[in-house]
């Protein structure tokens, strides 16, 4: 219960970031192109809100909803979700958005997404320089990967060193390694000390989704880190550093063969093999019904040698602006997947999203996620759909193009065509991951 409030308390705490951003570009260029704002509104606040406050002499009231679903601005004159048809049926008004050129209309409903792409680069920067970049270089992980069915079908055998996609060199693990050999022809893994080329097929992506194990882990040996007092490991004198690499004569030569083996000797005495210092060891050992033998393994970082980039605070912004691009750029290409069938299973609400989050409370990793967060925002909220700034962009070029205004009824029935589409994806996004906690 603990990790699901640090992980729900993490997540309304980056939206609640996102959404003020969000909706303060909106509110800041309507102020600039002297537009009224009437309501500055964090969270929804259907029939009531928690918070309310209007200034003396200003035409903005602020608040805080009680509906934690985003948030919104309400600007004078223009047919949003809050379908004021009453303003709208009165004459225009010099201070309306209605009554401003199309241009400063278009760059109100851009500043959104404008100012949340801003904040992720500034996000990324801050984390660069306070944090720097340290990474696990794949060349470096020299036990290879532990790929899952979908990529074992796909030619890959647990033991890959991943090399090349195609000419491109693999670097580091993450999505954009996902991407690059999804759309690859052809993958170079060194396999037993051998470059091995492997033809990618069609589907790798679809089947990864339609699986949902993912691609890949990192396949790390069994090293001693820590014994726990009074265990069998104690007992049996082993010491940080032990590899620990067999178990009853049969190799183990990563951490899960070392479990799977230990898994089907529970309460039975086995003979451990281990390195210490270069030199092999074998001694007597008691598993117990767990399956355990009292010990902390090295962590993957520990383990294997990673590469650290530092970053000055001036040096920090390029880098930032790097990431964010290079983030919003993967995470396009992995929306097509979306429109498939296991790309549609897949996708999940705010449950999936907060899961996201470390169970324990990390600024970096926070941030990190919220720097996500906001380029995910920022692309979503610039789709063409009525109902987002997207929509509003679309119909705003339109009228600078032909040079006329959309109809303002069809405008409106396009707002609540948009409203009720929105509705619905949020309603099968969110069920979705009922739907995944109850069959898990």
């Amino acid at each position: 219960m603990e990790t699901f409030f640090i992980k729900a308390l993490q997540l309304i705490l980056s939206l609640s970031i996102l959404v003020v951003v969000h909706e303060f570009g909106h509110f800041i260029f309507a102020r600039m192109f002297k537009i009224r704002v009437e309501k500055f509104y964090l969270f929804f606040d259907p029939w009531f809100a928690l918070f309310r406050y209007k200034p003396k002499n200003s035409y903005t009231e602020y608040g805080i909803g009680w509906l934690p679903l985003g948030g919104y601005v309400k600007i004078a004159g223009m047919i949003d979700e809050s379908m004021d048809r009453e303003q709208l049926a009165k004459p225009a008004e010099p201070w309306e958005f209605r009554s401003k050129p199309a241009g400063q209309r278009l760059m109100v409903m851009v500043a959104g997404v404008l100012f949340n792409l801003l904040l992720a680069f500034f996000i990324y920067s801050m984390v660069l320089f306070t944090w720097n970049d340290t990474y696990l270089p794949l060349k470096n992980v020299t036990q290879g990967m532990e790929f899952s069915q979908a990529a074992h079908r796909a030619g890959f055998q647990d033991g890959d060193v991943l090399l090349r996609a195609d000419n491109k060199e693999l670097e580091r693990f993450g999505v954009r390694t996902l991407l690059d050999v999804a759309d690859a022809e052809k993958v170079t893994v060194l396999r037993n000390g051998q470059e091995v080329v492997l033809t990618m097929q069609d589907g790798l992506m679809e089947n990864l989704l339609k699986d949902k194990e993912g691609f890949a882990a990192y396949r790390v040996p069994a090293v001693v880190y820590e014994t726990v007092e009074g265990s069998a490991a104690a007992h049996a004198g082993l010491i940080a550093g032990d590899s620990l690499v067999g178990v009853n004569g049969i190799a183990t030569p990563a951490l899960s063969d070392l479990k799977t083996a230990l898994d089907n000797n529970r309460n039975q005495e086995i003979l451990l093999d281990y390195y210490r210092d270069g030199v092999l060891q074998t001694t007597s050992i008691q598993v117990d019904s767990a399956g355990t033998l009292g010990y902390y393994p090295m962590r993957i970082y520990q383990v294997y040698q990673t590469v650290t980039v530092k970053y000055g605070f001036f040096e920090s912004f390029p880098a930032g602006i790097r990431l964010g691009i290079q983030t919003l750029k993967d995470y396009v290409a992995q929306f097509k997947y979306v429109f498939t069938k296991a790309g549609a299973s897949s996708l999940g609400g705010f449950g999936a999203i907060g899961s996201l989050f470390p169970a324990q409370w990390n600024w970096q990793e926070f941030w990190m996620m919220t720097a996500f967060l906001s380029v995910i925002l920022a692309f979503m909220n610039i789709l063409p759909i009525p109902a987002l700034d997207g929509g509003h962009v679309m119909f705003l070029i339109y009228e600078v193009i032909t040079r006329r205004k959309p109809n303002e009824k069809f405008m409106e029935y396009a707002q609540v065509a948009g409203m009720i589409l929105l509705l619905g994806l949020v309603l099968y996004a969110n069920g979705m991951d009922v739907v995944r906690e109850i069959f898990k």
